[in-house]
């Protein structure tokens, strides 16, 4: 009896004293290239997006720096993340804007914090299959802000300083 007892107690104390289940999906950063002029399909960024991109590349707390980035392949967001992947000796690895849920698989599959630079019209639509708040609508002078989506989905909003 007392045999039977005390295996039962073992057996009822293995779950505590197991690790408690982590997330494996990262924390998250979703950001809108930075400053460019209207109306052009690839642009460079402006004097001020190149300052903005400098400034980026100190932003991240010590214990949150991208470990990924990720860029569609155009010249605004290549330019944005640049000075921030030289920084940390990464190489942008290339995303298709128009698949969110190829991007959304292949980023929570990461084992860090990952950045991704994205677009006004994709920016929203990130943030919310990452399971974050989705952000409203960004119009073309929406330039700077930066979502964190952690992986409860809880979501802040910063914005990087020059």
């Amino acid at each position: 009896m007392l045999a039977r007892f005390l295996a039962a107690l073992f057996l009822a104390l293995i779950p505590a004293a197991a690790p408690a289940e982590t997330s494996t999906q990262p924390l998250i950063y979703v950001m809108r290239h930075l400053n460019t002029p209207a109306g052009e399909r690839d642009p460079d960024l402006l004097p001020e997006g190149r300052e903005t991109a400098e400034a980026l590349a100190a932003w991240f707390p010590a214990d949150a720096q991208p470990t990924v980035i990720y860029v569609s392949d155009f010249k605004r967001t290549r330019q944005t993340a640049a000075p921030l992947a030289a920084r940390l000796g990464l190489t942008p690895v290339v995303y298709d804007p128009a698949d969110t849920p190829a991007l959304v698989a292949r980023v929570q599959a990461e084992r860090g914090p990952v950045l991704i630079v994205g677009h006004s019209n994709t920016v929203p639509d990130i943030v919310a299959a990452l399971g974050g708040t989705r952000p409203a609508a960004l119009v073309h002078e929406d330039f700077g802000e930066i979502w964190r989506v952690t992986p409860d989905g809880a979501t802040a909003r910063a914005r990087i300083a020059q």
